[in-house]
């Protein structure tokens, strides 16, 4: 198996909307050292490309529901986060003091919408949401970079999410063009010929927890990761693949 090489971006700037994130991962990969080849992936952190859609929103344009009152104090949280929370979920699945778990409109479970103060602006109220369609991101993304340069890769946007039972965040995709969200290992054989029977990986998670660990969490500014060796073929994917279905989830 070939080895796996994850390479932060070097100098991405502070990104603010309408910023052309295509053309900012091209002009630094030469900044960055790096040739592009084909099978070669870029992994995004889900606050730039919130960012250049414009997905910040300023809590002092909130006005929140009576609903969102109401749980506000229940939770101890500002009740306009929670009109923003409510608006961007199906459904509330748990809440405890400082915290609220959902099903995201875009169909996984994550405290408070996703939605995130950290990196966002040193003034004013503002938060930061996810992007509306991760996937459709990831595409426009990708079919900028596969037309300027003429290379097949893969691109994929994440998140830091909880877990249920484990302690602490790690990275997992909320978006993804051009590569797997899962290998279904159902009928291959171990190394002593045992035919797996329930085995499906989780690969595009395995790649975000990677690349999280890789860009930080704090004031690093890394926020894109080139992924060369990635060890499956690349083909078409969808966030759909990593949904576990519902009568599927035993942690609800």
């Amino acid at each position: 198996m070939k080895s796996l090489c994850l390479t932060p971006l070097s100098d991405i700037p502070l990104i603010r909307q309408n910023d052309d994130l295509a053309d900012i991962i091209i002009n630094s990969l030469d900044r960055s050292n790096i040739a592009l080849e084909d099978n070669d992936i870029f992994v995004l952190a889900q606050k730039v490309v919130s960012k250049a859609e414009g997905r910040i929103v300023n809590l002092a344009t909130v006005t929140p529901s009576r609903r969102a009152i109401e749980l506000g104090a229940q939770i101890e949280k500002d009740a306009r986060l929670v009109e923003l929370i409510l608006r961007e979920s199906k459904s509330v699945v748990r809440t405890r003091p400082g915290t609220i778990i959902v099903e995201h409109k875009l169909g996984f479970i994550c405290a408070n919408g996703g939605i995130d103060h950290s990196n966002v602006t040193g003034e004013g109220e503002f938060v930061l949401l996810l992007p509306e369609n991760p996937d459709q991101s990831a595409n426009k993304i990708r079919a900028k970079i596969e037309s300027k340069t003429n290379k097949k890769i893969g691109v994929m946007i994440i998140d830091s999410h909880g877990r249920a039972w484990r302690i602490g965040t790690e990275g997992v995709c909320i978006g993804l063009s051009g590569i797997p969200g899962v290998i279904d290992e159902r009928g291959w054989q171990d190394l002593f010929g045992y035919t797996l029977r329930i085995t499906v990986v989780g690969v595009a998670d395995e790649l975000a927890a990677a690349a999280s660990l890789v860009m930080g969490q704090a004031a690093e500014g890394t926020p894109i990761v080139h992924v060369r060796g990635f060890p499956y073929p690349l083909r078409e994917g969808s966030l759909k693949e990593l949904i576990r279905p519902k009568e599927q989830d035993l942690f609800r």
